[in-house]
């Protein structure tokens, strides 16, 4: 099943139009909002290179599951 979506908003300009691996496979920097000295900054202390890094990263998944579990305790 093909699965679309639109990540335009998401994206710096020069990733837009790109397939979900595509940009999995790109620099942190082309989501909107991370700038490179945020990208470097992330590599430095967390090795993370890719949006697929930062998507997998076991930090981020701790976090993203404590406030889940936050949410769930309201």
């Amino acid at each position: 099943m093909a699965v679309s979506v639109n990540l335009d908003k998401q994206l710096d300009k020069a990733y837009e139009g790109l397939g979900v691996s595509e940009v999995l496979d790109a620099p942190v920097a082309a989501l909107a909002g991370v700038s490179g000295a945020d990208a470097e900054k992330l590599e430095s202390a967390f090795g993370i290179k890719s949006v697929r890094d930062l998507g997998t990263s076991k930090y981020f998944a701790l976090a993203a599951a404590l406030v889940e579990l936050e949410k769930a305790a309201e």
